[in-house]
């Protein structure tokens, strides 16, 4: 029964992906501006922009185009830059971890704070503890991540001198050999302990500015979950056979409190990547969003359609293992 399951989410996975293939296609060719006269210049002639319409297959019909599109895709070809006129692959592979980093990082910290304060709140439901919690998690919510990057920047960096303001190394360090192509990771591996903290005091700010509103939503959600959970009845019954307040809390109702929390973190995984651009914008954070709009300013659309492919993908399967993973745990979703 689960491998019928698994076989109809990954048909629906497949027809989801072609799907994005078609919008990102479609809008990339919509948008206004003419990439082929930008990467011409402003001195070219309609020689010279015809020349490189051609080059790129810009002048091919729009049918034509989508199927050259698609069957580079499935080659691991995304096409060449026309502002920079580098592979657009080599662009995403050099930016890909950077964002990787920055958001494992953030869902890390936003898992592991978000899930212990909502378990905090409601033990210490309608106390002054419950409604500090509360309101922090209602201020994560409603901040926007472009102006509370720009106030940490303010306070920590240019007031406090604590944090560097943006960038991802400083410019006199070397940064060590790639292994796994993670900053901090890299430097660890490589023995170099005051590169890796370096690295760290430049992801800070913007993991925690990228976490914040995920945090927020986890601390909520396990707040309601955990308030229902210990007022069901078998945590009744728990609390009448004698069990521990520990056991209770933590074995029994915040295991079952934690199938609604799953499915958020794993959208809010896929939100987070996608948050990335606002973010990398305002600390400078050479990532995937950073790529994407500066791409777009440029109306070079190739590497566009590449980070939203990536990214979109990121997001469908976050949904699937999601999907995967509850019915695991709850065998009537199944026959769903």
């Amino acid at each position: 029964m689960l491998v019928f399951y698994l076989l109809r989410r990954i048909g629906v996975l497949c027809t989801m992906l072609f799907g994005l293939l078609c919008i990102t296609f479609v809008i990339a060719n919509v948008a206004p501006g003419d990439p082929a006269a930008l990467a011409a210049g402003p001195n070219a002639n309609p020689s010279m922009i015809e020349t490189i319409r051609q080059e790129y297959g810009l002048d091919k019909p729009l049918p034509e185009q989508f199927v050259t599109y698609v069957s580079d895709i499935l080659r691991g070809n995304l096409g060449r830059s026309i502002s920079t006129s580098e592979p657009v692959a080599q662009q995403v592979a050099t930016a890909l971890p950077n964002s990787v980093e920055l958001v494992l990082f953030a869902m890390a910290f936003a898992v592991v704070v978000g899930i212990s304060l909502g378990v905090l709140s409601a033990v210490c439901r309608d106390t002054v503890i419950d409604h500090a919690v509360r309101l922090f998690s209602v201020s994560g919510i409603a901040l926007p991540m472009f102006w509370f990057g720009l106030l940490l920047q303010l306070v920590f960096a240019v007031g406090l001198g604590w944090l560097p303001v943006s960038g991802r190394l400083g410019l006199v360090t070397t940064p060590p050999e790639p292994i796994t192509h993670l900053l901090i990771v890299d430097a660890l591996l490589r023995g170099q302990w005051s590169t890796a903290w370096e690295a760290f005091t430049y992801l800070l700010m913007p993991a925690f500015v990228l976490s914040f509103p995920t945090l927020a939503s986890i601390c909520r959600l396990t707040r309601a979950e955990m308030i229902e959970t210990l007022s069901s009845d078998y945590v009744l019954g728990a609390r009448a056979q004698g069990l521990g307040n520990y056991s209770i809390r933590i074995r029994h109702a915040l295991r079952n409190a934690m199938l609604p929390v799953l499915a958020v973190i794993g959208l809010y995984y896929g939100w987070t990547l996608g948050g990335t651009a606002l973010v990398e914008t305002v600390f400078d954070w050479p990532g995937l969003g950073l790529l994407a709009v500066n791409s777009a300013l440029m109306s070079d659309f190739k590497p566009v359609m590449a980070v939203t492919l990536i990214i979109g993908f990121n997001v469908m399967l976050a949904n699937f293992i999601v999907d995967i993973a509850y019915a695991v745990l709850d065998p009537r979703l199944r026959r769903a």
